[in-house]
Formats: structure tokens, C-alpha cells, sequence
């Protein structure tokens, strides 16, 4: 992965990340959020997976379903978040839609992907930081703003 800051102004750094063919997002995306210490970021991106995995939130299991994606794949939209996980490790949170070869999409969470030929990442971190609490309502670990 290739990174490079775009801009700086109090305390808000924006980048451009380039992943390249066999990059695993999600483990590149915990790299440079650790590397740089993000506490608070969030992202966009486009490019092209040569294979997925997405998953849905089942409510009434309180877990997660995966939907593997065996195939080359159009990055139609990728959206994300990095805050702070209650343990203090930096959480990556992922919504992506894959575009099909006949035009029909796929969406969920970004488990994992494998990047072909390009992911272009911009990233936007802010000064303030974003903590992650417990929900027992859904079961999952949500930001929570006042915190």
C-alpha cells in the first residue's frame, strides 16, 4: 500500500492510500490506523476485488452472516469509519456495495478483500477521537458520540 498526505489544517489530515493487487483491506486499513494513531476517521473509496467477503448483521441471531464473493468484483462504493474500540485498539468499520460482471450488486459489511488491480482510499482523520461502547440492545460495539 502506498500512502501519501494530502492535506493538513488543525489538527484534520487527509490522505490518498493506494492498495495494490493482493492487498488485504481490511488488514492494510489496520495497519495505517495504527501506524498513524487514528482515533476518529473516515473514508471512501473505489477500485476492484478479485474476491470478498461481506456479511449481514442477523438481529434476531445477534451475529454476523457471511456472503463470500469468488469472483472479480467492481468496487461500486466503499464507506468507512476508524474509532476507538473499547479496549483501545483502533476498530475498522467497513459498508461496501461490489458491482457483478451482469450489473447486479452485492452489499454489506467489508469482512475481507483482496484488492485487483487498485483500491483509491481517501481518508479524512479529525482531531477528536471516537469511542466505541457496548450495546446490549443489539450486541455490538457503537460509537457513541458523547464520549
Amino acid at each position: 500500500m502506498q500512502s501519501r498526505i494530502l492535506a493538513e489544517n488543525d489538527g484534520q489530515r487527509t490522505y490518498a492510500l493506494v492498495l495494490e493487487t493482493g492487498d488485504e483491506v481490511m488488514a492494510a486499513l489496520q495497519e495505517f490506523a495504527d501506524r498513524e494513531r487514528l482515533t476518529a476517521a473516515q473514508f471512501s473509496a473505489i477500485g476492484a476485488f478479485s474476491d470478498a467477503v461481506i456479511t449481514f448483521f442477523d438481529w434476531d441471531k445477534k451475529d454476523y452472516i457471511p456472503n463470500p464473493v469468488g469472483e472479480q468484483v467492481e468496487v461500486a462504493s466503499l464507506n468507512g469509519d476508524v474509532a476507538v474500540a473499547p479496549d483501545g485498539s483502533r476498530a475498522i468499520h467497513i459498508h461496501t456495495v461490489l458491482g457483478r460482471r451482469d450489473g447486479t450488486a452485492l452489499a454489506g459489511h467489508l469482512a475481507e478483500a483482496h484488492v485487483r488491480p487498485t483500491l483509491e482510499v481517501i481518508l479524512t482523520e479529525n482531531p477528536a477521537h471516537l469511542e466505541k461502547r457496548y450495546d446490549p440492545e443489539s450486541g455490538l460495539v457503537l460509537i457513541r458520540p458523547e464520549h
